[in-house]
């Protein structure tokens, strides 16, 4: 057994650091399972619970100074950039439903994909894009307007296909060599890219497999659908640029700035009155109004947990008693997976836990390339299945559906768990395993 030092916090304290996302998931996971309806509890409310007895346990500082830290960390830049997607996304996306463009998309993919590589067509896509442009946002910023429109039209549920898209997000993300995670990941544990994606591969590739291997079995029950004329061609534009800038690697402001600006003018050339195309836009913006409100909880929330000590004393338990290669390895992916849930940011969790990584890696003789990956694909599992993390906030608030809807539909997050699982306890893949 070896003991990891850290600064000491009462159990008493520390449980108290964290009740704000017992409060939380009280208010919003058990009462929604309680009336078996998770549209029933807005996740405003439990939030703003959740944020009030945040300030209420937050000892030794004056009322003025805790709402100070839970508006300077809702305020914070990394905050405000993110909801300059989401409004940038919601007018967007009014914008192009409005003039047709989503529609002549959809139109489009169903004259070229026969109705059963549907599913599986659209997690490639998304597994593609996501790993060319290393964000889950901007994947999910491309292609769930086109997953609503697709699951509408075959009469499917809009949840699972939601869920399809996030998948394929988190696939890139966690994968991608420009992904801010790899970045962490490999930074912090002191490893090449490379190593790391070929490592990573071990653990990812089988859990993409099986889920597509699932969606082809699903897609194979789709039925035929009469597919109506694509109309104006040129309302397919807006789509392509948004995934070619992506793709291109353009910063996902810009990405939405420029289809915005294209399909403005695409629908001013057919016809359309410029006050009504700012009319569909500002109904776009309204639309992802809960979307910010509920961002700007959760990350107030977050920073009273971490003020409190919450954090620390997560990392504390979590590194108390390390028995052997697989303890340490378990320890690691509990320890990011835990602080994302506090912080719901899988960057800022890898960075977070990363030093201690580190040392717990170098303790126990495992390969940097190996805790790297785990690092990553854990953090990743996590934001993904969390209804307030921000790529599900945006793709539900795009679909007009709850931020837990597409939760039981998330097959890849839960093939990924399976997988990280049995490395750990297989410790595959075997050449990176130091003794």
């Amino acid at each position: 057994m070896t003991e990891l030092p850290m600064a000491s916090i009462s159990s008493r304290k520390g449980l108290l650091a964290i009740s704000p996302i017992l409060v939380f998931l009280v208010f919003y996971v058990v009462v929604s399972v309680i009336v078996n309806d998770f549209y029933k509890m807005p996740l405003a409310v439990a939030l703003l619970m959740a944020s009030a007895w945040g300030v209420v346990i937050l000892r030794g500082k004056p009322l003025a100074r805790r709402v100070d830290i839970f508006s300077r960390e809702a305020g914070s830049s990394g905050v405000m950039y993110m909801i300059w997607i989401f409004l940038l996304a919601g007018a967007f996306a009014a914008l192009a439903k409005e003039i047709g463009s989503v529609e002549a998309t959809v139109n489009l993919a169903l004259k070229w994909l026969p109705g059963e590589m549907l599913i599986p067509g659209l997690f490639l896509a998304s597994c593609f894009i996501s790993l060319a442009i290393g964000t889950s946002v901007g994947t999910v910023v491309a292609l769930t307007p086109l997953a609503v429109e697709l699951a509408q039209t075959e009469a499917g549920s809009v949840p699972f296909f939601v869920a399809v898209v996030l998948g394929g997000a988190f696939f890139g993300d966690n994968l991608s060599f420009i992904s801010d995670t790899t970045i962490a990941a490999t930074r912090t544990q002191g490893c090449k890219m490379n190593d790391k994606f070929k490592a990573n591969l071990w653990i990812v590739l089988p859990a993409a497999l099986a889920s597509l291997v699932f969606y082809i079995i699903l897609g194979a029950k789709v039925p035929e659908t009469e597919i109506s004329e694509v109309g104006n061609p040129w309302l397919v534009l807006p789509y392509l640029i948004i995934i070619a800038t992506a793709i291109a690697g353009i910063n996902v402001t810009v990405v939405l700035s420029i289809g915005i600006v294209a399909t403005l003018l695409i629908a001013v050339s057919s016809g359309y009155d410029l006050l009504q195309l700012f009319g569909f836009m500002g109904a776009g913006i309204d639309s992802v109004g809960n979307l910010v409100i509920v961002t700007l909880l959760a990350a107030g929330m977050l920073g009273l947990i971490k003020a409190a000590g919450g954090i620390d004393y997560i990392l504390q338990v979590l590194t108390r008693r390390i028995n052997g290669a697989r303890g340490a390895m378990a320890s690691i992916a509990f320890l990011v997976s835990i602080v994302n849930l506090c912080t719901a940011n899988n960057t800022v969790a890898i960075l977070t836990v990363g030093s201690l990584a580190k040392e717990i890696s170098d303790r126990f003789g495992i390969d940097p390339r190996k805790a790297a990956s785990v690092l990553d694909t854990c953090s990743c599992i996590v934001q993904s299945l969390i209804p307030y993390g921000a790529q599900t906030l945006l793709a539900t608030g795009l679909a007009g559906i709850s931020p837990a809807a597409p939760w039981g539909y998330m097959y890849y997050s839960w093939s990924l768990i399976v997988a990280v699982a049995l490395s750990i306890i297989f410790r595959y893949p075997r050449r990176l395993n130091r003794r």
